[in-house]
């Protein structure tokens, strides 16, 4: 060494060493990148044998601890895994022990996408068999305090992003993806996330969680799910203050600027994967999310979960609940706070099902649907001020200024909240509606829960535990005069994976109504007696993948009776077909 020193003079650098020199068992800097200067290009990838290391580091095929003495000897795993060999039930005992060590959930949110990002299938494992425990943290409410957060807490990226930059080069983008049969996607442009407003490209977040639930609880293979969000800046000043932040920093492209992506995109989808992939738009704001549906609908498979999943959902609760209080649809009386994206179409599902058990014309059941916005409630005289979207709920009535003097007007069976704003079902309103009726049904619907209309145990306490409750976001069990009441929770994770189930097994080309009125059916028909005795007018999610299957064979048959599948001919046994579709996540043995 001391005559190398000598060799390489004054000022001479370490890369200037001859690789002879290299230590004993040292490596020949073959491709060049330890001599390259940061200004020169190097080939970031080689074509190899693949080794038992990179199998280790490959999500879909990792199984950790869980390798044979067989497979690790056929896949040269020798010496890189500790000696002992376990089941994977004893990983998952492991991992949800060291989950429930966390207080904050944020932590148990990046350990579970650390897990995701590592061993696919155990991820998908422990995700299935606790699904009460885990689903409010890998999606609502945790995923929004991880969208808010998304730019201190990324480490690896995950599925597509496409921003302005890639404008006229969108189907090259999608060409990057390493998969190719893919099934579902859903995408967002990040302006409105839950109830926290624009988080520009952080609503990454969303797409990812929505397709984990995908193939939790709807069966579709991981590698056919795509996330993607769509960059065209953020509106969010404190976003672009952050050094931290992602995204764009550009205010929010809008008008033809805006279009022009959208439908760049949306036709580069069609042309890469096919006529029957599934797009599902999620967490746009109300004025993209109606126009992109409406544009869209006639030529794409495309599905809108803010306004088709929610309304399906809790269509499903409000046929449930008539179990409890008796009587028939029709002669419910619906109030909402709300009339954006989820409140409109909510609605809208409910006059369709009113319309189709009565055979009365659409525009006769929605007038037993009123819904209150920032202004009112929603009247005939400020029909030339509404958005198109509210104008179909614009009955005769006299003008009303709040929420309070509108349920005393319209005196609801249903008070439905879909404001995003929290703590607006206050104790007169609550009050006011258990005066009229000795079952009000009240569903406080915004997410995350801090945007809840009302708690659980506020609209149990207030109405001295006659309300049949429930929310978008879970709330714990409440004791009210010696008797607990177990809240529902009208998530749109009943819905929208045995949804995309069935449109997937049918081959379904587009989306009709009906399917999703088939859909809140199946939902409703699994709530059983023992559920209905809880007060609950939702089954438990700990059944979510049967609950999934039969909401697919529903769907799935209503797609074959409009003549949309293509998926032919039609299997016999729509329930058996489709969990005999469902991804596993149990391990594969390999050779």
């Amino acid at each position: 060494m001391e005559s190398t020193a000598k060799e390489m003079g004054d000022g001479a650098s370490v890369l200037d060493l001859d690789p002879k020199y290299t230590v004993d068992g040292g490596v020949e800097d073959v491709y060049g990148e330890d001599s390259a200067t940061e200004d020169q290009l190097v080939t970031p990838w080689t074509i190899s044998v693949a080794s038992g290391y990179s199998l280790l580091r490959d999500p879909h095929h990792n199984k950790g601890l869980a390798f044979t003495e067989k497979e690790r000897d056929a896949h040269y795993l020798r010496g890189l895994l500790p000696p002992i060999c376990i089941t994977q039930q004893l990983q998952e005992k492991k991992l949800m022990n060291s989950i429930r060590q966390y207080q904050v959930p944020l932590q148990k949110y990046t350990s579970m996408m650390e897990l995701q990002e590592r061993n696919e299938r155990l991820f998908y494992k422990l995700l299935i068999d606790n699904v009460e425990e885990l689903l409010p943290v890998v999606y609502t409410p945790t995923v929004g305090e991880a969208c808010q957060k998304y730019g201190s807490i990324f480490r690896r990226p995950q599925g597509l992003y496409i921003s302005l930059k890639e404008k006229g080069k969108v189907l090259d983008v999608l060409k990057n993806w390493p998969e190719r049969s893919i099934q579902v996607i859903v995408v967002t442009d990040g302006e409105r996330i839950l109830g926290l407003g624009d988080l520009g490209c952080q609503g990454m977040g969303i797409p990812v969680g929505k397709l984990s639930l995908y193939t939790a609880l709807g069966g579709i293979r991981p590698s056919a799910c795509l996330p993607i969000t769509i960059d065209v800046g953020t509106n969010n000043e404190q976003l672009l203050k952050d050094e931290f932040y992602i995204g764009l920093r550009q205010r929010r492209a809008t008008g033809q600027e805006y279009s022009e992506l959208l439908h760049e995109f949306m036709t580069a989808v069609k042309r890469n994967y096919g006529e029957k992939v599934l797009i599902q738009f999620e967490d746009f704001a109300n004025h993209n999310a109606f126009e992109l549906l409406a544009k869209y609908r006639t030529t794409h498979l495309v599905f809108n979960d803010d306004i088709q999943g929610t309304a399906s959902v809790v269509l499903a609760g409000v046929i449930a609940a008539l179990k409890l209080l008796g009587g028939s649809l029709s002669e419910q009386t619906f109030l909402f706070l709300g009339a954006g994206e989820a409140g409109t179409g909510i609605a809208e599902l409910i006059a369709l099902e009113m319309s189709k058990q009565t055979k009365l014309p659409l525009e006769e059941t929605r007038k037993k649907i009123w819904l209150v916005d920032s202004k009112g409630l929603i009247i005939d005289s400020r029909k030339d001020s509404l958005q198109h979207f509210k104008k179909p709920w614009a009955h005769e009535h006299e003008p009303v200024k709040d929420l309070l003097n509108a349920v005393k007007a319209i005196k609801p069976t249903f008070l439905i909240g879909s404001s995003g704003v929290g703590k607006t079902f206050t104790k007169e309103v609550i009050e006011a509606v258990a005066s009229f009726h000795e079952k009000p049904v009240i569903m406080a619907l915004s997410n995350p829960t801090s945007q809840s209309e009302c708690t659980a145990e506020e609209a149990y306490t207030w109405t001295k535990g006659q309300a049949i409750y429930a929310s978008g976001s879970p709330f714990d069990p409440v004791e009210y005069e010696g008797k607990v009441f177990i809240p529902g929770q009208a998530n749109n994770a009943y819905i929208f994976p045995g949804f995309g189930l069935g449109l997937v097994i049918s081959g379904a080309i587009r989306v009709h109504d009906d399917m999703l009125l088939a859909a809140s059916e199946a939902l409703a028909a699994q709530v059983t007696k023992e559920n209905f005795d809880k007060g609950l007018i939702y089954p438990p999610f700990s059944n979510i993948r049967k609950i999934s299957a039969h909401i697919a064979a529903n769907v799935a048959a209503k797609v074959y009776e409009l003549g949309l599948a293509t998926r032919l001919p039609r299997p016999e046994n729509l329930v058996k077909y489709a969990e005999s579709c469902m991804y596993s996540p149990l391990y594969r043995m390999y050779r």
